[in-house]
């Protein structure tokens, strides 16, 4: 039976950029389990697994848009270096939290100078498509059907 909404699957995956890089695998721990249509993952993942069957394979590329969106410049952060904790000594490419408004914003350093700091506020991932090498381990259907 091909897997639906609703069901719970486990796959397996990697996941590449366009030039080959490998951003991230299952492979060599527990295969990634979830609920398709639950919202836990990236929408194009889901709509990948969703109609595989158990055992099946497949490679899919997702478009920037249904992964983790456009980079967008207004999420770019430039704050003055007297504005950035004494214990903090920021390099580029290193990733932090910042608070705003009680809730903690995962970001990373894009530029340090003297005078300031950049700060990104983008998923990393934001604006690349990415491929997934895909397995489904196991797919349990839904008790109703259907998520409500």
């Amino acid at each position: 039976m091909p897997a639906k909404r609703g069901d719970t699957v486990r796959v397996h995956y990697t996941g590449t950029l366009r030039d080959g890089t490998e951003f991230d695998s299952s492979r060599g721990r527990e295969p990634l389990e979830f609920t398709l249509g639950g919202g836990r993952v990236i929408a194009g993942f889901d709509s990948a697994v969703t109609g595989m069957q158990v055992g099946e394979t497949r490679t899919v590329t997702i478009p920037a848009a249904e992964a983790y969106g456009e980079r967008h410049e207004a999420m770019l952060l430039r704050v003055p270096r007297g504005q950035v904790p004494s214990n903090v000594e920021p390099r580029v490419g290193q990733q932090l939290q910042v608070g705003r408004g009680g809730d903690a914003v995962d970001v990373t350093v894009r530029e340090v100078t003297p005078e300031h700091v950049v700060l990104d506020a983008n998923h990393p991932l934001a604006g690349e498509d990415l491929t997934f090498a895909l397995e489904l381990v196991s797919c349990e259907p839904s008790e109703g059907g259907g998520e409500g």
